[in-house]
């Protein structure tokens, strides 16, 4: 008899090659199962709610783990965390219910990236944002401008890398959101589900417009391309974070989604 437990995970993804597991470089599911394995030798590979890119952060992964034997939450996390390195730990552990599994039944994620704007670089913020280098300031207004044509259902082929082995490039996207902060800007993408590098694919375009390289009203035309070559840079990975996921409600893991139920998507 196994129990089941879902964690909420942290991580700073610059010493990450991803959340998957790999057989050479270093991952977060790779560090979890051997913290796991450092007091249940005998426990299965931890499950995640969804791949990160090499170098992006996450602090809200959801990960399920079956253990040997019951746990009190709270010493199960200490225990965790007591074998993990200090750049990746699990903020909350509880019960999971069974048939639970965390990327099957996730409904939605929030993504964040976060922009630094100024002059110069703040060196306390590198690790976290993408310093857009320029003189002239970025345009927000226009970023926003250019957003309403990607949000819904569509094919994003255009915002996806050529190595992303997802069985459909269909997505719903349910917002983006383009706010000032204290030394840069946050861009607050959520949606059902994304393509590999879709994301920093996005960020980067929008950037061409806040830098005036690309009309506001050029995303449509690049979104029925359906071509990678249509759209702007990949923005690097270390302004990405995974901040949120949503599960189906029936399984009592948070709040509802504010979006609804998944639409039968693929993964």
């Amino acid at each position: 008899m196994s129990y089941p437990y879902f964690l909420t995970v942290a991580y700073a993804g610059a010493g990450f090659h991803g959340w998957q597991i790999q057989s050479s470089l270093r991952s977060g599911q790779g560090d979890l199962w051997r913290a796991l394995r450092g007091f249940d030798p005998g426990a299965p590979m931890p499950q995640g709610a969804g791949r990160t890119d090499s170098g992006v952060h996450a602090r809200a992964q959801g990960v399920l783990i079956h253990a040997a034997r019951a746990w009190e939450p709270y010493r199960l996390l200490t225990a965790l965390n007591a074998h993990l390195p200090k750049d990746i730990r699990v903020l909350a552990a509880q019960p999971a219910p069974e048939g639970f599994f965390p990327r099957h039944h996730a409904v939605a994620k929030r993504y964040v990236y976060r922009l630094g704007l100024g002059p110069a670089e703040d060196p306390l913020q590198a690790a976290f944002r993408w310093h857009i280098h320029q003189a002239a300031p970025l345009d927000l207004a226009a970023m926003a401008s250019a957003v309403p044509p990607l949000l819904g259902t569509h094919d994003f082929s255009s915002f996806r890398c050529a190595e992303c082995g997802a069985k459909t490039p269909v997505r719903t996207l349910h917002g983006i959101r383009i706010a000032p902060v204290e030394g840069g800007a946050e861009l607050v993408f959520e949606g059902s589900s994304f393509l590999m590098h879709q994301v920093r694919i996005m960020t980067g375009t929008l950037v061409e417009v806040g830098r005036g390289r690309r009309g506001a009203d050029s995303l449509a035309e690049v979104l029925r391309a359906k071509n990678r070559v249509y759209a702007g840079l990949t923005a690097p990975p270390q302004g990405l974070c995974l901040e949120k996921v949503w599960y189906e409600a029936r399984w009592g893991l948070g709040e509802p989604s504010p979006f609804g139920e998944r639409m039968d998507q693929s993964r």
